[in-house]
């Protein structure tokens, strides 16, 4: 069986905008680049940078929680550490390599959120931590890459009679070119992917986080439970570990391996 490669993206900021790459070079047991690097952890969410320990996604601000975030438009620069955030026609840049920076940056988004100053969060990074969801299972999903089958999308799409984006599960990896479904039984199989091999580790459940249109903030759609009443699971997309490292690029083959 094979699939092709459509997008490749990462999320440095938890919550906030996915940035796509042409190519991207995996390392074995690592995790996609920069993914998840950073998170806006809630005020008392128990995070020590010092100490990074895996906590709930519910500790940070996220788009489960907080649909506004969908209305701003963020870019980070990994060269630089900066990251600019927009929303309408004005925008900032905040310097993340500095407290002050992230300080300013967490002010935007509590403002915009309209957050009570007591509930302003903080903006942490621990590399090698990641402030994946399901960081909470194990260090191994903490480093897993998440796949979407394009074709999925579309078929959900027809069966609800409404046009999803896929981009509302913020994949890592979205391809195309496979039956609508098919990656869900691929938990302990092996993917070539480019110069890449990867093992699907386990299905990804889907949260309140994809009831949002990522255009106008709304929640709009209850994704979950539009997915449980047509095919009786919760479940879009797929993590896997990645095996063997290498480069993958955007219009490669995506190869299940026997």
């Amino acid at each position: 069986m094979q699939g092709t490669i459509e997008v490749l993206s990462y999320y440095p900021i938890k919550g906030l905008c996915g940035q796509m790459l042409s190519q991207v070079a995996l390392c074995k047991g690592k995790g996609f680049p920069l993914d998840r690097a950073f998170g806006f952890a809630r005020p008392n969410s128990g995070f020590d940078p010092a100490n990074p320990v895996p906590i709930p996604k519910t500790k940070f601000v996220v788009l489960a929680q907080d649909a506004g975030l969908a209305e701003l438009q963020t870019s980070y620069d990994v060269d630089k550490n900066e990251l600019r955030i927009s929303h309408s026609s004005a925008s900032a840049l905040f310097d993340l390599s500095a407290d002050q920076g992230r300080k300013a940056a967490s002010n935007y988004l509590s403002v915009h959120l309209d957050l009570p100053i007591e509930q302003y969060p903080t903006l942490y990074s621990a590399a090698p931590h990641r402030f994946t969801d399901v960081s909470v299972v194990s260090p191994q999903l903490m480093n897993a890459v998440s796949l979407i089958n394009r074709d999925s999308v579309v078929s959900f799409s027809e069966k609800i009679g409404q046009t999803v984006d896929e981009k509302r599960f913020r994949g890592n990896i979205v391809f195309s070119g496979l039956p609508a479904f098919s990656e869900l039984d691929w938990v302990d199989q092996n993917l070539q992917i480019g110069e890449a091999q990867l093992k699907v580790v386990v299905r990804t459940k889907r949260c309140a986080a994809t009831e949002v249109n990522l255009q106008t903030g709304e929640r709009d759609l209850k994704i979950p439970q539009l997915l449980h009443q047509n095919y009786g699971h919760f479940d879009m997309g797929v993590y896997a570990e990645i095996v063997n490292g290498g480069v993958i690029r955007s219009g490669d083959v995506l190869q299940l391996l026997a």
